[in-house]
């Protein structure tokens, strides 16, 4: 690194966040202060042509439905207690097919738990989240880099796919600072808007083989749009369970299930025959287990999954290749271990986990050993 060019700072993953999403080109910010996201809220309070406080939570999802049918691309931050709040919203706004960005930053539970200890609790809240079972994009940041290069990946899926977006973080991954080189951070292009300019009549859900319809906002002066949460055909017109409607209700599990892009780390050492996962902030720790095990002779192999929902079928093919698995999070229960095997966790893998508190590295290497 050339000191010259470097601009090392102490900064912490919300402002990194919030600074990330007004470059990628999100332009309005709704939320409703909860901690550990207040601080995003007044970084973007600061940064985003529009920032809005609402009342509530509920109020924030729909006042961010409201944005985004207009055109815009809007962003909020919560944590469990307010995004319980929003999920009918959020539902509404899958059914509707409107781009937005959820940043949610995990706390320790359950309801109100306590609101200055972390946790990695919300991962199976948000693989069953939309009424049906539909998947939704659930992208995850590992490190404080991440807070910088996310933001835009999942502000990008939201508008590519028009749909909700989750970005999963937790506590101390948003309020604690760490030395950052602003001048080793890549620059990030705006997200690419496009609007339907084809004849008329609009048909608002009207997806060809790219899964994904055209979007224009109400309020244009060429066409008519209507959106709708309720059962619909292509052009918005509620309908029963006919046909169409039916075929386009199984189109919003297609569009996510084929174009969410894959996101994850992978350290495969020669020799290996323990692989350790881990997301979130237990990324750290498992990254200094895995030195730790490395340096004492031991060959082991990390995996950091990022794009978290849908489930990347690469994930399985990972995992496949090693005797011995170990799962690192910050819970009880093995929330992405259930997630990738389901109720029975195959016994060559082994769970780690905490509360209250962080995951430790010689808790990994100890599993590892």
């Amino acid at each position: 690194m050339n000191p010259a060019t470097s601009h090392p700072v102490l900064t912490d993953g919300s402002r990194l966040i919030a600074e990330a999403c007004v470059r990628a080109g999100a332009d309005a910010y709704v939320g409703y202060p909860i901690t550990p996201a207040s601080l995003i809220f007044f970084y973007a309070s600061r940064r985003f042509p529009i920032a809005l406080a609402a009342p509530d939570e509920i109020t924030a999802l729909q006042w961010m439905a409201g944005l985004a049918a207009a055109g815009h691309l809007p962003v909020s931050a919560t944590s469990f207690p307010g995004f319980a709040l929003m999920v009918e919203s959020f539902n509404m706004a899958y059914m509707m097919e409107l781009p937005m960005l959820v940043v949610l930053a995990q706390r320790l539970g359950p309801a109100t738990g306590t609101a200055t200890a972390g946790a990695q609790g919300d991962l199976l809240l948000l693989d069953g989240l939309i009424s049906g079972g539909y998947p939704f994009p659930v992208f995850c940041i590992a490190d404080i880099e991440d807070c910088w290069t996310l933001p835009p990946i999942a502000l990008r899926t939201a508008v590519d796919l028009r749909t909700p977006v989750v970005l999963l973080t937790s506590k101390e991954m948003v309020m604690t600072q760490e030395r950052v080189d602003l001048a080793a951070l890549p620059p990030i292009e705006p997200v690419r808007r496009t609007f339907y300019e084809g004849p008329g009549p609009y048909c608002t859900y009207g997806a060809d083989e790219n899964l994904v319809p055209p979007f224009l906002p109400v309020g244009n002066d060429r066409h008519q749009v209507r959106l709708n949460a309720s059962t619909h055909d292509r052009c918005g017109i509620i309908q029963h369970t006919s046909d169409e409607a039916m075929a386009n209700t199984r189109r919003l599990q297609q569009k996510v299930e084929a174009r969410t892009p894959v996101l994850y780390e992978l350290d495969e050492q020669e020799g290996a025959q323990a692989l350790v996962v881990a997301y979130d902030i237990t990324a750290g720790a498992a990254r200094e287990a895995i030195w730790a095990l490395r340096a004492e002779g031991t060959p082991v192999s990390l995996l950091i999954p990022k794009t978290l929902l849908p489930v990347p079928a690469v994930y399985a093919d990972i995992i496949d290749r090693y005797p011995r698995v170990v799962i690192a999070e910050e819970n009880l229960q093995g929330h992405l271990a259930h997630l990738l095997f389901g109720r029975r966790i195959p016994p060559h893998v082994r769970l780690v986990g905490a509360i209250g508190r962080m995951v430790r590295p010689d808790e990994i290497a100890e599993a590892v050993r």
